[in-house]
């Protein structure tokens, strides 16, 4: 784009003309990236960290396990959802990229199939090369000697096979309906005497998920060496086919469409509604086929896409074992004596506002309480609830709850707390896609203990991060709110970095109970004194912070946003970035995973900046930045700028207003936006490079810093 808009022109009552074709080119679509292309960007991210030297090697398999976790999940969801608009006959192009459903695909399938070669590369020198380096082997059976494989051939008999059930596949007995994600063999058969139809024999043999992946053998020297389960049944395949030769045992792995579709609308129970639809999920339609390289046949591959109805291009083959999110449990099965291979362990500290001897209801009262998980504790946050469950002085507690850790200490204090005759309310998502059945037994637990458990509104998810305590001391009634940017999950805040606060400000108390009544009742969305809640009100709010920055800039020409995300999708906030980066404001993104937006194109987003950080935690507090002539209005949230938490959500936006804390939330922004050793940026074509910096000096590691950061008090105290 070559015309040039200058600030005047911009956000001055009605549209000018030169406005109108500002808005008219910033919506084309050659200045945004596809959505599934971007998350494959970001899972890119995930496999450099893999790659990347400086990394503990037990860390780097982990990447890798976290690398196909996430890639499960995207085939499970977005590539699937594809595929069945394709199904339907739906060609029309997306809003942003203009790439129509048959495009996408053809572009995930190239861009997934080089990252899955990689990332077997990365696992093949991970494995073959640097940890026999450190005594550990992963054998073939053929390479073990004769004690191991006695030690196998024993386990075997003792232990996997009353496991394991062949299945035939014949004219009497159809190829079975297979679990996703699951590894199967199928096993290419022959009768040992003569065969009068002289045809194969099809069986299919189901890797048993409830046995560990890997399997210590015995050996000395103080080596652990390892096989796979998958290895140590195809040598012994035979056992289980008496009077048939074993042609061929191939192994494969189907995904399956995953998504649920809850008809809410009519349902007269939507913990029902979800229960059935989880039982479907099970045996959605097939979206990838995963299969070792070499060794399956085109004869059989084709049999097998015909049985699960996908297409060739939906097929992998992989050069080492399917499925690494066994690493996980591999990893932990041999970090025992070689802790030096992992990160170094970390102690969340007692957060800075907060010390180990105060009283988390006496300090609410004196001050807002800032926390950094999980530089900093998220033990606080469960005493918060704990304490409240037993103070007499408590009359009731609110809580929103999305994701919970399986055994949570939060339920747990609920629970107890209705038991207490408090008056406990829990707004459970039943609806967090693939929490849905964990979330539903806790749904149960609640409601059994005592709780009012609600499930929010039709056709919307309540992501919100916001619980409620009514406390009366004295005759008078003190409201404690937490707001945050994570969920209530004690096992994942020690992993996200996340942030909340909790406050005894009056108005923030009405506020949170004037929400709770909106989600449990009938009531309109009510005017709110702080909170900023989201379907649409988070979105407005946003375009008038931004509009104002626009005009302050035009006034002060200091002008500048910045923002921290997971994800950016949003095409009405995404040109409203546009706009203001044309206006001259300066526009600095931290975006973990998804972003549509480019920055650096001339004359439309070259004052835009996209920084994604992709580390030892994953990234994924939300804070939102408006410099305003040096007043800094910051926020947090629970919602990424994406349209579904624009629209499809109920979200909460909130401002920090204690000094302290908004200081603290700046200098952590702008500590990030300094990183060079974890950082990437984006181009102008929407490719992702690891930030320049300084050859001679360290790397800045924005995540260590904070790390040392939450250490140093405790380090001063000694």
């Amino acid at each position: 784009m070559t015309t040039e808009v200058t600030k005047n022109q911009l956000s001055e009552g009605d549209l000018t003309e030169t406005q109108s074709r500002l808005l008219e080119e910033i919506a084309k679509p050659q200045y945004y990236n596809n959505r599934e292309l971007s998350w494959l960007a970001f899972n890119e991210r995930v496999l450099e960290e893999a790659e990347d030297v400086n990394n503990p090697l037990l860390e780097r398999l982990k990447f890798l396990a976290i690398f196909s976790s996430n890639l499960d999940e995207f085939f499970m969801v977005r590539v699937a959802g594809l595929q069945d608009q394709v199904r339907a006959g739906f060609h029309k192009p997306e809003n942003k990229s203009g790439l129509t459903p048959k495009e996408q695909l053809a572009k995930i399938a190239e861009r997934t199939q080089a990252l899955v070669r990689r990332q077997t590369e990365v696992y093949r020198h991970l494995i073959y090369d640097l940890l026999p380096q450190h005594n550990v082997h992963i054998a073939d059976m053929k390479d073990l000697n004769s004690t191991q494989k006695a030690f196998v051939n024993e386990m075997f008999a003792e232990t996997i096979f009353p496991v394991l059930t062949p299945v035939a596949v014949d004219a009497y007995r159809p190829f079975p309906t297979l679990l996703g994600k699951t590894l199967n063999l199928l096993v290419l058969l022959e009768q040992d005497e003569a065969d009068l139809e002289n045809r194969e024999k099809v069986a299919i043999v189901q890797v048993p998920s409830v046995l560990d992946r890997y399997i210590k053998v015995p050996s000395g020297d103080g080596e652990t060496v390892i096989v796979l389960l998958e290895d140590v049944i195809v040598a012994h395949i035979e056992k289980l086919f008496y009077g048939y030769s074993v042609k061929s045992a191939q192994a494969f792995r189907l995904t399956r469409n995953a998504d649920l579709t809850i008809h809410e609308e009519g349902a007269r129970d939507l913990l029902v509604e979800i229960e059935k639809e989880l039982k479907k999920r099970k045996w959605g339609v097939g979206s990838r086929l995963e299969v070792r390289e070499g060794e399956m046949s085109e004869e059989v591959l084709t049999y097998l896409l015909d049985e699960f109805e996908i297409e060739e291009t939906d097929v992998f083959h992989i050069d080492g074992p399917l499925d690494l999110t066994f690493m996980f449990s591999f990893v932990k099965g041999i970090s025992v004596g070689r802790e030096h291979l992992e990160y170094e362990s970390f102690i969340p500290q007692p957060p800075l506002d907060l010390q180990s001897d105060e009283n988390i209801f006496e300090k609410a009262l004196q001050q807002d309480i800032f926390f950094h998980h999980p530089y900093e504790s998220f033990a606080p946050i469960v005493d918060f609830i704990s304490e409240a469950a037993v103070n007499p002085n408590v009359l009731a507690i609110k809580q929103t709850l999305y994701r919970v850790s399986g055994n949570s200490p939060i339920i747990q204090a609920l629970k107890l707390a209705a038991e207490n005759g408090k008056q406990v309310t829990v707004l459970v998502e039943l609806k967090a896609r693939f929490d849905e059945e964990n979330n539903v037994h806790w749904a149960k637990q609640l409601e059994q203990a005592g709780c009012l458990v609600i499930y929010g509104m039709n056709n919307l998810k309540t992501h919100s991060k916001i619980t409620l305590v009514v406390s009366r001391r004295n005759g008078k009634i003190e409201r404690f709110v937490h707001l945050g940017t994570g969920n209530y999950n004690d096992a994942t805040a020690k992993i996200y970095t996340d942030m909340g606060i909790i406050t005894t400000d009056k108005e923030f108390g009405i506020d949170a109970t004037n929400f709770f009544n909106y989600l449990s009742g009938y009531t309109e969305k009510p005017t709110f004194n702080h909170l900023v809640v989201a379907p649409f009100d988070i979105r407005d709010e946003f375009i008038q912070l931004m509009d104002e920055e626009i005009a302050c800039h035009k006034k002060h020409g200091n002008g500048f946003i910045r923002a921290k995300m997971n994800s950016l999708t949003d095409k009405d906030l995404m040109m409203k970035l546009y706009e203001a980066s044309i206006a001259g404001v300066k526009v600095e993104l931290i975006i973990r995973g998804i972003c549509c937006i480019r920055p650096g194109i001339p004359g439309i987003s070259e004052n835009i900046t996209v920084t994604s950080i992709v580390g030892r935690f994953l990234e994924h507090s939300r804070i939102y930045w408006f410099h305003h002539n040096g007043e800094n209005k910051v926020y947090l949230s629970s919602a990424d700028m994406m349209t579904r938490n624009m629209i499809k959500r109920v979200e909460i936006l909130f401002p920090v207003y204690a000094s302290e804390a908004k200081a603290r939330i700046i200098n952590i922004m702008n500590t990030q936006l300094e990183d060079t050793a974890k950082a990437r940026i984006q181009d102008s074509n929407g490719k992702y490079h690891y930030k320049e910096f300084d050859r001679g000096e360290d790397p800045i590691n924005s995540q260590e810093i904070f790390l040392k950061d939450a250490l140093k008090p405790t380090l001063d105290e000694e």
